[in-house]
């Protein structure tokens, strides 16, 4: 039997007529809580790069706009370019939802390398406490994303499945839950076990590709259990998805920078 829930509001409160939703709560909370764990890391005695107030400032700001416009970006050119074509100015409508991770992850990577180079920092080290860092975002997004009954799981008769009152009454996958307690927690506790308990940390690069495949595998498992998006369905006869060809690209990649990681003296 599947567990009924009452839906609850995408707006989480309203500010001075402002409309505050739960989704931009989860970009603020995973913001908020990622700058103080990046900046422990950092401070910890076995950290390889240490950053300046200012610089962990303009640091997060970067990253700020590389997840807001790669997101934005990923999720116009791989999940819906037909109709941003044809209704250019939505591009900018990002209350109404539609972001990538894959994209967001691309924009993160870009604007670190552009902030470093600016720093004549390495941007491997850097990009390394973020992979431990990362997780308790998408923790959060996907929490957001359960509570906006986006990307649903596909129908099930599981004994966890959820409808919600007033939606379709075909019980579902509740699988944003399923996301967040694999791509964020379970994630996470192990990129911070390979970085608190490993020498991982001194080969550039090497958690950053870990924490690439370990999103990929995690992601292509979940998206066993997600409805694919309406506009695409699925890109094969036996069921590939959209979200499984970007992680199944992003494995390879994160791979690939692994063992130049490890390989590199």
């Amino acid at each position: 039997m599947a567990i009924t829930l009452n839906p609850v509001s995408p707006v989480a409160f309203s500010l001075f007529g402002l409309d505050v939703r739960w989704y931009a709560l989860a970009y603020v909370a995973g913001f908020v809580v990622g700058y103080w764990l990046f900046k422990r890391l950092m401070c910890a005695n076995n950290s390889t790069i240490k950053l300046t107030r200012k610089q962990l400032d303009d640091l997060l700001t970067w990253v700020v706009f590389g997840v807001i416009l790669g997101g934005r970006l990923g999720y116009v050119l791989f999940y819906d370019l037909g109709y941003f074509f044809s209704h250019p100015l939505e591009i900018f409508a990002v209350w109404h939802g539609g972001m990538s991770f894959h994209g967001g992850l691309f924009g993160v990577i870009a604007s670190v390398f552009m902030f470093s180079h600016i720093q004549k920092l390495n941007a491997w080290k850097i990009l390394d406490i973020m992979s431990v860092v990362a997780p308790i975002g998408l923790f959060f997004g996907r929490i957001a994303n359960f509570i906006n009954r986006e990307v649903m799981g596909r129908p099930t008769d599981a004994p966890w499945a959820v409808v919600f009152n007033g939606d379709t009454p075909i019980p579902r996958h509740p699988s944003p839950l399923y996301e967040a307690a694999t791509e964020g927690v379970l994630l996470f506790v192990i990129m911070y076990c390979l970085y608190r308990y490993t020498n991982l940390r001194r080969y550039p690069g090497a958690l950053g590709g870990i924490m690439g495949m370990g999103y990929a595998v995690f992601r292509m498992f979940c998206e066993l259990f997600r409805a694919p998006d309406a506009q695409i369905g699925f890109l094969t006869s036996w069921g590939l998805t959209m979200g499984q060809l970007l992680s199944g690209i992003m494995f390879f990649a994160g791979l690939l920078i692994f063992v130049f990681a490890i390989r590199k003296k």
